[in-house]
């Protein structure tokens, strides 16, 4: 028996995942490495050159996602996921038997340009393989198996820090991650190609034959199959009569410059949100508040978990909610988190014995990991992977992601330097970061839930700075694909007719 369609996207979209749970294990196994004391003997206990161990990562992530920019539309989106896991094993494995800092930062930069190309790729796959009404939640898969990367990442470090005393400390945790690399680069092949690439590329009969795969079973005559080819064909054509292929079609077009301006932000704004602050440096943060590092990477694990859960009530609801306020509130409620967390280190900074400032501390923590978990994370991947055509969709994604690693980079090079100078005044940076956020993409962002993704170009043509929050035009644009699946079932009703009765 066959899966309902939207059963298999959805099952497709959580093996592209793998790419982003790639993602989410060298996020979270980081911060256990680089606090193993096998690992500071080694490498030594520089602030800075600490800092670059992670930031190599994220700077590798910023090439990888330029030059996924170029492959993807070249090779193709399987390809590009094949080509990043083999990048990604190689810096896996240097990371792994790393014998200086050398060969340490090398191995992050490597492993971090095949991270970069996946997380560019994989909500862009996901993206054009989806129906309009899943598409946030399979797109969301982005920022759960993140999440679940991150969740064995910290159990599998707090494992071996509290087990083992030699090298195996830091070794193993980044061993690991070389296993579901191998698993998705060697089966990606065995997933459909993304149907929008192929009819771009001059393949219409198998980009057909995969828009049926996905929607109807191989039915190549279901009239919402038709309806998404045809869309489909008429706006790629479009978009090659007017070389919406250049990259410079994304500063010199009105329409694509607010998508990328939009897309950037998001990305841009989820680093200023402190994720990659609390993801690199938690042991040292919570050491603002006398939390000793053992009791931290615990706390961590604990995080992962509630992350977690976070991640899977936004696949349930995404595309129930909306992309525009679920993002303005989640920044809200880590401005809060933050405000109390920052008053709590101010008060009780230090005091070994303040039980209840630390368990509000905690709590407090446990609070923006939700909140940036069920919001922020996933939407900054849902929200560029969904907003452009498909002549830029591949360079703007690639522009966004590399914001995001840039940001990222920054963060995880100052932070450290940041908490020895200034201690817990750094965290007045994150409240203001995240109120503005809030106020920032109230005034920018429009809602593109449920929008066939062939009529972003109407959604952004309705305003310019000012976002089309009508919600009845958002309707419309929404309905447009149901009338044009209708138009083409009455029409195959019609000839079924007219052969019934011809003589």
């Amino acid at each position: 028996m066959a899966l309902p369609p939207k059963w298999y996207q959805f099952l497709v979209g959580v093996f592209a995942s793998l790419g982003s749970f790639l993602f989410g294990y060298d996020l979270g196994v980081i911060a256990e490495v680089i606090q193993c004391d096998t690992f500071k003997a080694r490498f030594g206990t520089d602030s800075a050159k600490i800092g670059a161990v992670v930031s190599t990562f994220t700077g590798g992530g910023f090439i990888g996602a330029l030059i996924a920019g170029y492959i993807s539309d070249w090779l193709g989106r399987r390809i590009t996921i094949s080509v990043a896991t083999v990048i990604f094993l190689v810096g896996g494995s240097l990371q792994t038997a790393a014998q200086s800092l050398a060969y340490l930062w090398s191995g992050r930069a490597i492993t971090g340009a095949g991270v970069g190309i996946l997380v560019m790729i994989v909500p862009l796959y996901q993206a054009e393989l989806a129906h309009p009404s899943i598409r946030g939640r399979i797109t969301a898969l982005q920022q759960f198996m993140l999440g679940i990367g991150a969740l064995l990442a910290t159990w599998s470090g707090y494992g071996t820090y509290i087990h083992l005393t030699n090298e195996g400390q830091w070794r193993i945790p980044l061993a690991l991650q070389m296993v579901p690399a191998i698993v998705l680069g060697t089966c990606i092949f065995f997933m459909p190609e993304s149907p929008r690439w192929l009819i771009d590329n001059g393949k219409t009969e198998q980009g057909l034959a995969v828009l049926a795969q996905l929607h109807a079973n191989g039915d190549q005559m279901d009239p919402f199959v038709r309806a998404e080819f045809e869309a489909i064909q008429t706006s790629i054509t479009i978009e090659h009569d007017t070389e919406a292929k250049k990259w410079s079609q994304l500063i010199t077009d009105k329409l694509n410059f607010k998508r990328l301006f939009i897309a950037v932000s998001v990305q841009g704004s989820i680093q200023m949100t402190g994720v990659s602050f609390i993801q690199y440096y938690a042991p040292s943060i919570f050491a603002q508040i006398g939390i000793s590092t053992s009791t931290t990477l615990l706390l961590q694990a604990i995080n992962s978990i509630i992350a977690l859960i976070a991640q899977f009530c936004c696949i349930m609801f995404i595309d129930r909610f909306g992309r525009r306020w679920v993002l303005i509130i989640g920044n809200l409620v880590n401005m809060v988190a933050w405000i109390i967390v920052t008053a709590l280190v101010a008060e009780y900074g230090g005091q070994d014995n303040a039980n209840g400032a630390h368990w509000a501390f905690i709590i407090m923590t446990w609070l923006y990991q939700f909140s940036f978990s069920f919001a922020c994370g996933p939407l900054s991947w849902i929200i560029p992977a969904e907003i452009f055509n498909t002549a830029t969709r591949s360079k703007g994604v690639a522009i966004a992601t590399m914001t995001s690693f840039a940001t990222n980079t920054l963060i995880g090079q100052v932070s450290p330097i940041a908490l020895e100078d200034v201690g817990w005044k750094y965290f007045v940076f994150f409240i203001v970061a995240n109120f503005t956020n809030a106020i920032f993409f109230y005034c920018i962002l429009p809602e593109t839930s449920r929008v066939p993704l062939e009529n972003m170009d109407q959604l952004f043509d309705s305003s310019w700075w000012v976002p089309g929050w009508d919600k009845e035009h958002v309707m419309r644009l929404r309905e447009e694909l149901e009338e044009r699946t209708e138009e083409i079932r009455e029409k195959d009703g019609n000839a079924a007719e007219h052969v019934e009765t011809a003589p």
